[in-house]
This record gives structure tokens, sequence and C-alpha cells, in this order.
């Protein structure tokens, strides 16, 4: 598994090579569809760390904060670490698995010119993990309403 920051930093620079502006909103979902993708094909996470289910769809928080300064206009910049000790920032190393790479590569290419209002339905879609863990809060308790991967 690999740090959700640098996996978010290789969308975001495969997503500019392409010439496609990401939002925190629409780089949480591509995150997502990354992830779900390494579930599914590969039967590993891609990241650690679990996906939130908040309101606009499934969001990983460790990302989501190193990003939100940036609101709802394009991300311009890859998100720095930040020593503990001196609060100096630090680039964070680069992905190096290939086979993450590949993944990641596909998901921009299939998703990254979507409208972040639809990537928003797709991951709504009913039944899916976010419905379902949304559906499960309202007649229980999902402490941070985590999204297994199960």
């Amino acid at each position: 598994m690999h740090d959700p920051r640098i996996v978010a930093n290789y969308i975001l620079e495969q997503a500019w090579k392409r010439q496609i502006g990401l939002t925190n909103l629409a780089l949480q979902k591509l995150l997502y569809f990354a992830h779900a993708i390494s579930l599914v094909e590969r039967k590993r996470p891609l990241v650690q760390g679990s996906f939130e289910a908040w309101k606009y769809g499934p969001v990983q928080p460790a990302v989501y904060q190193a990003l939100k300064e940036h609101g709802s206009t394009p991300i311009l910049s890859l998100i720095e670490g930040l020593n503990p000790v001196t609060r100096s920032k630090k680039t964070l190393q680069s992905l190096e698995e290939q086979e993450a790479k590949d993944v990641c590569d596909r998901v921009v290419m299939m998703f990254g010119n979507i409208s972040p209002g639809r990537l928003v339905d797709l991951t709504h879609a009913k039944d899916g993990p976010w419905d379902a863990v949304i559906s499960a809060a309202e007649n229980g308790a999902n402490l941070g309403l985590r999204i297994d991967d199960d």
C-alpha cells in the first residue's frame, strides 16, 4: 500500500500531462476509482488508510486535508509533506511501483475528463460502496463513515 498523497500526486501529474485540470473533488474520485480497481484486479489496496463516505462521495481524509486550501479550483501544485519537528515543507517521494502507475494511468484516461458532478453521480451509484455506508449509517453507527475495502 502507498501513501495516498503520493498516489494523488501521481494522478495529478498524469492529468496535467493530458492538460486536464483536477479539483480536490475530482481528484478524490479518481483516487477512489484507482483504489477500487486495485482491490478488484490486484486483490490488494492501492493506498493506506480508509476512504470515508462524505456528502459528495468517497474522500481520502489525508489527501483532502492536504488540498482543502484549493477549494473548488483546479489544483496547480503537488502535495508536499511536512516535517513534524521543524514544520518545514518537503517534497514527497514519487510513486515507483509500475502496476500502481498503470492503474492510475487507466483511471486518468477513463475518468479524467468527466465533470466533477458526474464523478459524484458515479460514486453515488445505488447499492455501491458509498450508498451502502450511507444507508447503513441511517440505521446504525459507522465511526467516521468508513468505506470498508470489502
